[in-house]
């Protein structure tokens, strides 16, 4: 493993991906075959991690295609302007100025929940019935993490 190395936790493997990704991404100036390289050993790594933590083998591949999974989804969405991306629990929520990319958020696969006034993705097998809760009070129960766009970094040629 080339990019994850030292990371021991989950924790700082997402860290490392958070600063790799600002670095690499195709849409910060990076190169594609270099990102594709990092996804791997994201997957890799966050898979290693997790059989550390006495999880069976099939736990272990559940966990690594959804943290693969959610991740393709956040990468389709991640640029759109006006959008608020928030993880909660195991479901994907986004919220803010919807309208003008509601097609784009469909193509991404979310979905359209009307008492909440929000778009969500989850994994097939967190699929509920619709719940009398509140984003609010899911966020409460769940805990939440906002998810923000890589910004390109631009630096100052001096003449």
């Amino acid at each position: 493993m080339r990019y994850f190395k030292d990371c021991k936790t989950i924790e700082e493997v997402k860290a490392r991906y958070k600063v790799l990704a600002k670095q690499h991404h195709p849409d910060c100036g990076g190169d594609t075959a270099t990102m594709q390289e990092i996804n791997t050993e994201y997957s890799f790594a966050c898979a290693k991690i997790l059989k550390g933590e006495n999880l069976t083998d099939e736990e272990t591949s559940d966990q690594m295609r959804m943290s693969e999974e959610y991740r393709q989804v956040i990468e389709k969405i991640i640029n759109l302007p006006g959008i608020i991306i928030e993880i909660v629990g195991m479901w994907i929520w986004v919220t803010g100025n919807t309208r003008p990319v509601k097609q784009q958020l469909k193509e991404a696969g979310l979905f359209f929940a009307h008492k909440k006034v929000a778009w969500y993705y989850r994994a097939e097998e967190y699929k509920t019935k619709g719940g009398k809760k509140t984003l609010d009070e899911i966020r409460e129960k769940y805990g939440s993490e906002t998810v923000s766009p890589w910004k390109r970094q631009r630096s100052k040629v001096l003449q």
